[in-house]
């Protein structure tokens, strides 16, 4: 450990949520998908004339920014000259950090990688993990999964990456029958083979599911999302376990051959970020909805996506 001063977490670190059933409200966060501009934070002005700049993109949510302050902190009192641009883009930042005007991202799970690296003809790299957030099934009317009825509207996410998690978890309920040799970061309702209660799926965008939980008899969504409308992990009709949520978990990516490029930027990145005081903010962020997966290993999780 170094003599870094002890520092305070600060931001959303310190927010409870009361557990209530019925919906009290919706935070409108801005959607990610397809928004294509980008809102400055620091630039990237400051790194140059500096032979050790870091630059990073990273989504303007607290999960992520709320870390990252903290570890531009931890490296800029390491000697790092470290610039950040916040954003509420998905697609931008990969590109931004495949030509080179970022070092790093830190916005996506490696599910999503991967089907955007094969859409764009992209190979960027997953470097570590940050952190898994728990997914299942929620409803605002039916306290089981028995409970649903024939012709249940069920919200799904609209993205690739994301949709197929929640028809799994139907499957796994009991409610559909799916193609099992499909890879769950594939999986679509086109790959549903039988759906006996003639269940009506409605995509949305993954951050609009606290908006319509209320008008569905059920939605897929991220245990965050629902937190921040006051509906809490222990009100789901099923869960994620550990293992099926792993490639989706949230990770820090860079362009290929930035590991063995740049061996110095990587060690100080994972340092930084794998501080124990990000842990204990992960631990506090809406009373620890969120796991820090500091020690997932990275590399046979990535394989593990690409190889189906």
């Amino acid at each position: 450990m170094s003599d870094r001063p002890t520092r305070t977490p600060t931001g959303d670190g310190d927010t409870r949520l009361s557990r209530r059933r019925l919906l009290s409200g919706s935070l409108g966060m801005a959607a990610l998908a397809g928004v294509g501009s980008l809102t400055s934070g620091c630039g990237i002005a400051g790194a140059l004339g500096n032979d050790r700049p870091l630059r990073l993109i990273v989504t303007e949510s607290a999960p992520f920014q709320e870390p990252t302050k903290l570890a531009e902190q931890i490296l800029e009192q390491d000697g790092w000259d470290v610039s950040v641009t916040y954003v509420t883009d998905i697609i931008q930042p990969n590109h931004a950090v495949s030509n080179g005007e970022y070092d790093v991202n830190f916005f996506q799970n490696i599910s999503y990688l991967r089907q955007f690296n094969e859409d764009n003809d992209l190979d960027i790299q997953p470097l570590f993990f940050m952190f898994e957030q728990p997914s299942g099934i929620y409803s605002a009317f039916h306290d089981t999964l028995e409970d649903i009825p024939a012709g249940a509207r069920i919200a799904l996410p609209v993205d690739t990456a994301t949709n197929g998690r929640g028809i799994r978890l139907l499957a796994r309920g009991g409610l559909i029958e799916i193609d099992e040799s499909t890879h769950v970061a594939a999986l679509s309702v086109h790959d549903i083979t039988a759906n006996p209660l003639d269940l009506e799926f409605v995509e949305v965008d993954q951050q609009s599911v606290g908006q319509i939980y209320p008008d569905v008899d059920a939605v897929f969504g991220f245990a965050r999302l629902l937190a921040e409308v006051n509906v809490m992990p222990e009100e789901v009709l099923i869960m994620e376990s550990s293992e099926e949520a792993l490639p989706f978990a949230l990770a820090v990516c860079a362009r290929p051959g930035f590991a063995e490029e740049e061996p110095e930027k990587l060690e100080a990145l994972t340092s930084a970020f794998h501080d124990e005081e990000i842990a204990a903010w992960y631990g506090d962020y809406l009373d620890g909805i969120l796991t820090p997966a500091f020690d997932r290993d990275i590399h046979s999780a990535w394989e593990d996506v690409n190889s189906r």
